[in-house]
């Protein structure tokens, strides 16, 4: 009897050790890793591809990674993506044997911990590891602290139609199904939700449906029990679980399998599900914020959504219009992001000529929020000085269909076009027509439209018009 007290004793013991994820595709240098921490105190796991390292992580939740660079296959930087897009927690270490400012600059950006050079010096990686692990503690122990929610941005009816509705929303305790495009802020969307209800002291806990292998899902959002498969060396808390009290957001539901959908529909009609290999309840208090980019109506007349679990969720339905449809909102969503990518370069504050954000409102923006902040991040590091012009905006923006040619003078408005647009289009038609009228002499027609040269020149980059090309 008091034998297996101890052996008991001993096995926990060695189950509340941290553990450690070694991704490298050198074998030897993951031993030597293992060995190294195991003498550290560190329980290790070990994998030799990016994937492989992926199916770990999710598995076995470590409390550190130490990943490296060059790997065939799924390289270091990709394998870091997609590790933070499952959880953004967990630090991880980058390793390569050639370290470069870009490429630690780069997994800086990804959200790597830290950066160490091959060979390893014990000086360095110990430490490190140890810093890595203090700020993760840290992190985890302060429960009072409430979620940071971004800001709802812009100005156009449909963004204060949002801002209303999380205010009448957040307070209750009822679920919602948010629809939209990707990139439109359905996220933001819920964050606010979570910051704005009695729950924002609790967590707020995101899931990707669509990015956790079908094979890992159930593992991921209920938890397993050690020896629950291969591999499962530790019990593991899931993502209802751990949003206990808070708010588990499911992004991408319309991603999930039938047969996860029927069990999420249980937890939610019971609010208790058991972990993978364990057939004990475990009871939840969970608000579940459910997105999708999908037309879920069409998914269950195609069978590949459940309608009961729909209308279990569509409790509250948000739907995000996409950015083409909200141009008021662009200005003001651009200078925020300028503002953000000034604090986190630590540079001057940069701005947007009024050409420029009339080019920026008039772009379609298929990857709607998400690439108008891409766009801006990349101006904000390429484009020197303070001020942002139409010449310093990509092709994509302008529109290869805006290059001027004769048949232009023939411009009609499009149908359905906004005021803005219809004034925009009248501007080139009539600018085009004058130049021609002066045989493409751009001063003389400054003169006889009543605008300054510069002015002039402004907008025919803006509209991409070469006077030259057009006269020859």
């Amino acid at each position: 009897m008091a034998s297996n007290t101890t052996k008991s004793r001993s096995d926990k013991a060695v189950a509340d050790r941290p553990l450690a994820l070694i991704i490298d595709d050198e074998p030897s240098i993951c031993q030597s890793l293992a060995g190294v921490l195991s003498d550290e105190g560190w329980r290790t796991v070990t994998a030799t591809s990016g994937r492989q390292g992926m199916i770990e992580y999710k598995l076995n939740s470590p409390d550190i990674v130490l990943l490296d660079v060059w790997m065939p296959g799924m390289d270091g930087i990709e394998t870091l993506q997609r590790l933070k897009e499952m959880r953004s927690d967990v630090p991880i270490v980058i390793m390569s044997g050639h370290g470069t400012i870009e490429t630690a600059v780069k997994a800086t950006k990804l959200g790597a911990f830290d950066f160490l050079e091959k060979p390893l010096s014990l000086e360095k990686l110990l430490p490190m590891i140890e810093h890595a692990r203090e700020a993760r503690r840290k992190l985890e122990a302060k429960p009072d602290v409430r979620d940071a929610a971004p800001d709802i941005i812009g100005e156009s009816p449909a963004a204060e139609a949002v801002r209303k509705l999380i205010r009448v929303v957040a307070p209750r305790n009822s679920w919602v199904l948010i629809t939209g495009e990707n990139g439109t802020g359905k996220e933001v969307v819920a964050r606010n939700i979570h910051a704005q209800s009695p729950r924002a002291l609790r967590p707020f806990i995101a899931v990707n449906c669509a990015a956790i292998p079908e094979e890992l899902i159930e593992s991921e959002l209920f938890g397993h029990a050690k020896g629950a498969f291969t591999n499962a060396i530790a019990s593991k808390r899931g993502r209802f679980e751990l949003a206990h009290e808070g708010t588990l957001f499911l992004d991408e539901i319309g991603d999930m399998s039938l047969k996860t959908q029927a069990k999420v529909l249980r937890i939610l009609q019971e609010q208790k599900f058991e972990r993978v290999g364990d057939d004990t309840s475990i009871e939840v208090d969970v608000r579940v914020v459910a997105a999708t980019n999908k037309d879920l109506q069409t998914e269950i007349r195609n069978g590949r959504f459940r309608e009961d679990l729909f209308y279990r969720l569509n409790v509250i339905p948000f739907v995000m219009p996409p950015l083409r449809e909200r141009a008021a909102d662009v200005a003001p969503l651009a200078t925020h992001f300028l503002q953000q990518m000034a604090g986190e370069l630590k540079e001057p504050l940069k701005h947007f000529t009024e050409d420029a954000l009339e080019i920026l409102e008039n772009h379609s923006w298929p990857g709607n929020i998400r690439e108008l902040r891409n766009l801006v991040e990349r101006l904000s590091i390429l484009v020197e000085g303070s001020e942002i012009d139409v010449s310093d905006l990509p092709d994509a923006v302008l529109g290869e269909d805006r290059d001027a040619t004769q048949s232009d003078l023939a411009l009609s408005i499009a149908p359905g076009a906004t005021l803005k647009q219809a004034k925009s289009d009248f501007e080139r038609t009539f600018i085009l027509d004058r130049l021609q009228e002066n045989q493409w002499n751009v001063s003389k027609t400054a003169d006889a439209i009543g605008l300054e040269r510069s002015n002039l020149h402004r907008k025919l980059r803006a509209y991409r018009i070469d006077p030259k090309r057009l006269k020859g």
